[in-house]
């Protein structure tokens, strides 16, 4: 039996109820979305809809319309971007090297309000603020296997997204719905990267573009495991990087052997990769780790492959989240030990505006988007 709190899923007519969502019609520039009505997704025997107020933007969701986890891209997202613009090119393997399932509505961060439940699995939740964890282990967690909300199935683009009753998570604190759709994604794979790498107090943890939704969450993240940050960023963002919880703050273009030197840190956490990849095995120590889940500086690196056996570095790929990641990080939310950086926030129709000023670089923290009706109010930025 379901059990709902929503409207009526049928108007007085007979038809299915509608509501707003932004669907990625294919690979390509901006105009692949489309903002239209679409039907409100009805919940199977072990799922929650949930009603959407606030979701996130993330490298992942422009990654995913621009085709760029496609064997065949080399260059790093800005490129890509700029190429798709111009001559769009559908891309068989774009979804993460497989077809990705357009039309498709994207939003991997989603905080909402449970307003449905189709079994007897999301019956506690009805009425609750959740969190969605995006990555599920649908095998559980002895396997890697994964999907993902917005890259395999619909996400949160929409004023209702349909998921599992075990991906929602209730959070108690006093922090705004947009403040905790910042939390999902970017915290997620942070946590998940440095639970991955084991990184213990007292150590030394270089974190690149540690002014983005990632690197900026990692900071955060480091600190409340008593490590030593370096953080690598712009120069304009200095300030606000080390006021997240850097030790020191290093530019972009500084040459980290010099300055550091080599042997120097214990931990990378690099979700850029690029050319300035070259000299982080130099920086590792014996025994080091270096951890990753993006490439947005650009996939393919060169690099001295005598540094990593000859020093016993660990290279450490990150997609599949563990099992205590998520349960970890709501419970820093509620004991107030990391905080939420809002950059902007737009209504869900003006989503091209908001992923241009993601791709322009000049915010510290997480866009935002808010679907009709929510009562979070959008900050024209």
């Amino acid at each position: 039996m379901t059990a709902s709190a929503s409207p009526d899923r049928f108007d007085p007519a007979g038809h299915s109820r509608l509501m707003k969502a932004v669907v990625t019609t294919g690979n390509g520039g901006y105009d692949r979305l489309v903002y239209r009505d679409v039907p409100v997704p009805v919940p199977g025997p072990g799922d929650v809809l949930i009603r959407v107020a606030a979701a996130g933007i993330n490298n992942t969701e422009i990654n995913t319309r621009l085709g760029w986890y496609s064997d065949s891209v080399t260059l790093d997202t800005a490129s890509i971007a700029n190429a798709q613009e111009q001559t769009p090119k559908q891309k068989a393997d774009g979804g993460w090297d497989k077809p990705t399932p357009f039309p498709l509505i994207q939003g991997t961060d989603c905080c909402g309000h449970v307003v449905e439940a189709g079994g007897e699995a999301g019956r506690p939740l009805l009425g609750t603020r959740v969190l969605v964890r995006p990555c599920m282990r649908t095998r559980g967690f002895s396997s890697l296997e994964n999907i993902w909300m917005a890259s395999d199935f619909d996400g949160a683009f929409a004023e209702y997204v349909k998921v599992p009753a075990a991906e929602a998570f209730p959070v108690t604190c006093n922090w705004s719905d947009t403040e905790l759709a910042t939390i999902p994604c970017a915290y997620g794979s942070a946590q998940n990267m440095l639970h991955r790498a084991g990184l213990r107090s007292g150590e030394t943890v270089l974190i690149t573009g540690a002014s983005g939704g990632v690197g900026s969450a990692t900071v955060q993240l480091a600190r409340c495991r008593g490590a030593r940050i370096i953080g690598i960023t712009s120069g304009n963002k200095f300030d606000a990087v080390r006021a997240l919880g850097c030790d020191l703050v290093l530019s972009r273009e500084d040459d980290l052997l010099t300055v550091l030197g080599e042997n120097s840190i214990d931990v990378a956490v690099d979700n850029v990769a690029g050319p300035g990849f070259t000299s982080i095995p130099k920086l590792l120590k014996r025994g080091g780790r270096y951890v990753s889940s993006g490439a947005i500086g650009g996939p393919i690196v060169q690099f001295d492959l005598r540094d990593v056996y000859l020093k016993d570095i660990n290279i450490i790929g990150c997609t599949a989240w563990d099992e205590p990641v998520f349960h970890d990080l709501i419970s820093l939310i509620e004991r107030g030990l990391i905080r939420p950086l809002v950059a902007g926030v737009f209504p869900l129709e003006r989503i091209a505006d908001a992923q241009r000023l993601f791709m322009s670089k000049t915010h510290v923290g997480k866009l935002l988007l808010v679907p009709p009706g929510s009562p979070e109010h959008w900050i024209n930025v």
